[in-house]
């Protein structure tokens, strides 16, 4: 299928932010730095950078001022940060630029958990829906003229179980009413899954029935987790659901980390790989403006500041092979090891010493028909 059929896609880096906030609190400054920078160079457009939070709480955010007085931002590279109060929004005002508003504001907001938001937030379901009069107030002051609705927790909790659709729904027309009836007009939506409850033939539904009842509608922001393996096979379903005039908005973290302490899974709640991301859009012909290649390679970074393997694929198994000098060698030794995989990127480096049962180099004439054919791309016969 031609990317053509697509929706156009931006990618949300999440790693500094929703990775960072699940992993040791005693990765020092200068390793988040050198990961920070590291993501910059790849051709990510827009880098959630961290988050101005309680160091109480959330103690591996408590460098987020130095973090940002001294990486290096790249220009065209959107950097945001995630503030949940006052204090926080004029500590990241300190640093507005490199730091910009996140493209989703502004918003209304509501869990469906309100097991989860008290939890989370030291508020209840009820006070975020008495918030919105406020934020809508604060957006026409502003002097906005569109605005988005969100809900989080969509499509379920560990806590309450799985939500129907009727109910997102409902939330979402109560929020889309109080901004019309206000004269602003709702263009966007942003639907969160905290605890992995995502399903793909669900989240399609669920697309499909926003685009119905909304047509103004085309910006559709999915922030999932994956949990339970499902959150790269939902942005899949996105993909195929929504059309080529629409805007697909995905968060992702670099090698998949991320995860609130929360939820309930800790680490394990993880996110969609930002390199299995771009790796799947790139398969589908969609254009990142991605160096795949950089990106595995801050993947790898991303393990050593944090000292455990992640959750990617690519960056363990490498691309498909798109040209004939990207085929792997045929007399190539056996290969057991996750180190030893990492000839795709190292080259036979990777595998010295590894065993191997071929007496002779191996040959073939069906390689030597596709060494012999002119072009990059690999085709099969």
């Amino acid at each position: 299928m031609s990317s053509r059929h697509y929706p156009r896609v931006v990618i949300i880096e999440e790693g500094m932010r929703e990775g960072m906030q699940i992993e040791s609190a005693d990765i020092s400054v200068d390793a988040k730095i050198e990961l920070l920078n590291a993501l910059s160079r790849t051709g990510l457009g827009t880098i959630v950078a961290c988050s101005f939070v309680s160091p109480q709480w959330t103690p591996q955010m408590a460098c987020a001022d130095e973090l940002m007085e001294r990486f290096t931002p790249v220009p065209g590279v959107r950097y945001t940060a995630l503030a949940l109060n006052e204090r926080g929004r004029e500590r990241a005002a300190r640093f507005s630029p490199p730091l910009v508003e996140s493209i989703e504001y502004p918003r209304t907001l509501v869990h469906l958990c309100d097991v989860f938001v008290r939890r989370n937030t030291n508020r209840s379901q009820q006070d975020e829906i008495d918030q919105w009069p406020l934020t809508i107030e604060r957006a026409l002051a502003a002097g906005y003229t569109s605005a988005g609705i969100a809900i989080n927790a969509a499509w379920g909790s560990n806590w309450l179980g799985q939500f129907d659709q009727a109910y997102r729904m409902d939330l979402l027309a109560r929020q889309h009413a109080l901004w019309s009836a206000a004269g602003v007009s709702v263009d966007r939506v942003w639907l969160g899954d905290p605890m992995a409850w995502n399903m793909p033939d669900v989240v399609g539904e669920q697309l499909r029935a926003i685009k119905e009842r909304w047509p103004a509608i085309r910006t559709f922001h999915l922030h999932l987790h994956d949990a339970r393996g499902t959150a790269l096979l939902s942005a899949y379903e996105a993909l195929r659901v929504l059309d080529p005039e629409d805007t697909l908005i995905i968060d992702s973290s670099v090698g998949g980390m991320g995860g609130c302490p929360y939820g309930g899974h800790g680490r394990m709640t993880r996110m969609i790989p930002t390199e299995d991301l771009v790796n799947l859009l790139h398969e589908l012909g969609i254009d990142t403006g991605v160096d795949l290649a950089k990106l595995i390679d801050a993947a790898l970074l991303a393990e050593q500041v944090v000292g455990h393997s992640l959750w990617g694929h690519v960056s363990k198994a490498g691309p498909r092979p798109h040209r004939v000098a990207e085929l792997f060698p045929m007399d190539l030794p056996f290969i057991e090891t996750e180190e030893q995989a990492q000839h795709f990127r190292r080259g036979p480096s990777a595998y010295v010493g590894a065993r191997s049962p071929w007496s002779a180099p191996i040959s073939s004439p069906a390689r030597d028909r596709v060494e012999a054919e002119d072009g990059d791309w690999v085709d099969a016969h």
